[in-house]
């Protein structure tokens, strides 16, 4: 079955809300083995809907719509579902009652409109909303099926889950398994280079390498007649991969790389003091995102102007005046001064030029220095970022949290 999702909503075409439905529902189906063919937006008006649906009808047999369900004139989307498939709307009565007692419970007066929201294509399957006043419904006609739901998640998740997924339990072919793998420390080219007879050699399972903020993740995906043919499937491969990539890997599925180094540094009695210059508080944000961190990050201080260097991490004048706030010694007094202050094993700094001013030739712009110490031994990284400000500050952050995950699992 091939199936498209399709939004409704200007504010979505516009860019004034993120589609977080569209990865949601295509996440989702994916999971149970139905595949995704298409995803399209349409703004709040008639004539481009209806044309949005025969297009999507022309290739798909499944359309999910989300948005367009409330009780303004410009909610639309049952309305066009009716003249496209030639339907009278009708009023279904356990909806409309359903919304009064919405409102009454709630100690809110409903207005006239909101019976709007009751109204369905004759034959239509009522979705019940227990979320809000907009019930969705399906429709199938001529082998073509479309599946209306409501555009906020908090309305949209339940009904899906709950009721959508159930319905389309029975066009499930086989079953899809993802294996997600998370990379950090190797670009997206280096890391397909190492593995490209593997990614060239795909048949089922399929793997898909995506790039995001300085860290790679690998989707292993196969389809199997069961779950458990599917993981078995994607067990050599993973292995394979990692072989080729050991030391990259920090972790699986949605983990994070601070939920990682947090629990090595939790395991491990381990605490951790950081220090920021250019980041401004970036990197310790990272790590207090871990829950149960505060038992070994002892001291997290953003130290911007030479003054603060001095007075709190114990950077020498001498240092800064000789070699300036951007170099390699400072960022080791950093690392060495921060450890100290926190009384910590770990002292981790980073100092650099984010920009867009205040380079030169010599130093130029995206240049970035990390001191990590651990337990006395102390080293200095040089890395150099291209691109805007924040996406060099966030580039160091992940570089540091790499860094310090490699350090980690080399001395465990």
């Amino acid at each position: 079955m091939k199936i498209e999702i399709l939004a409704v909503g200007t504010e979505i075409l516009m860019g004034d809300i993120v589609n977080t439905n569209a990865q949601y529902i295509a996440k989702r189906l994916a999971d149970v083995g139905l595949g995704i063919y298409y995803q399209s937006v349409v703004g709040d008006n008639a004539e481009r809907m209806k044309k949005a649906y025969e297009i999507a009808f022309n290739r798909v047999d499944l359309v999910i719509v989300t948005g367009g369900l409330g009780p303004t004139k410009d909610d639309l989307t049952k309305e066009i579902a009716a003249d496209y498939f030639n339907k009278k709307l009708v009023l279904d009565e356990e909806a409309y009652n359903y919304i009064k007692e919405f409102f009454l419970y709630r100690n809110i007066c409903m207005t006239n409109n909101n019976k709007k929201q009751a109204y369905f294509p004759e034959g239509a399957v009522i979705l019940k909303n227990n979320n809000g006043t907009a019930p969705g419904c399906i429709i199938e006609e001529e082998g073509k099926i479309l599946i209306l739901l409501p555009g906020p998640p908090r309305e949209m998740i339940p009904m899906l889950e709950q009721q959508v997924l159930p319905y389309l339990s029975k066009y499930q072919e086989g079953v899809l398994k993802s294996k997600v793998l998370r990379i950090c420390g190797i670009g997206e080219s280096t890391m397909e280079e190492k593995i490209q007879d593997i990614i060239e050699n795909q048949n089922n399972p399929t793997i898909a390498p995506y790039a995001k903020d300085g860290e790679v993740t690998l989707r292993i995906t196969a389809k199997a007649s069961t779950l458990r043919e599917a993981e078995d499937l994607i067990l050599p491969i993973e292995e394979k991969i990692g072989r080729r990539l050991e030391g990259y890997i920090y972790g699986e599925g949605e983990t994070s790389l601070e939920e990682v180094i947090g629990d090595l540094l939790i395991k491990n009695q381990l605490t951790i003091a950081t220090a920021e210059s250019c980041t401004g508080g970036l990197l310790s944000s990272r790590l207090i995102n871990v829950p149960g961190i505060s038992s070994v990050f002892m001291e997290g201080v953003t130290t911007y102007s030479n003054a603060s260097k001095v007075q709190l991490l114990k950077v020498k004048d001498t240092t800064l005046k000789r070699y300036g706030a951007v170099s390699k010694e400072t960022a080791k007094e950093m690392a060495i001064g921060v450890a100290q202050l926190g009384n910590a094993d770990i002292g981790l700094s980073i100092t650099g030029i984010a920009g867009p001013t205040g380079g030169t030739e010599e130093k130029p712009v995206g240049l970035i220095y990390i001191g990590l110490t651990i337990e006395g031994k102390v080293r200095v990284k040089e890395l150099f970022f291209k691109g805007d400000r924040q996406r060099v500050r966030q580039y160091a952050v992940v570089q540091a949290l790499c860094w310090l995950h490699r350090e980690l699992n080399n001395r465990k």
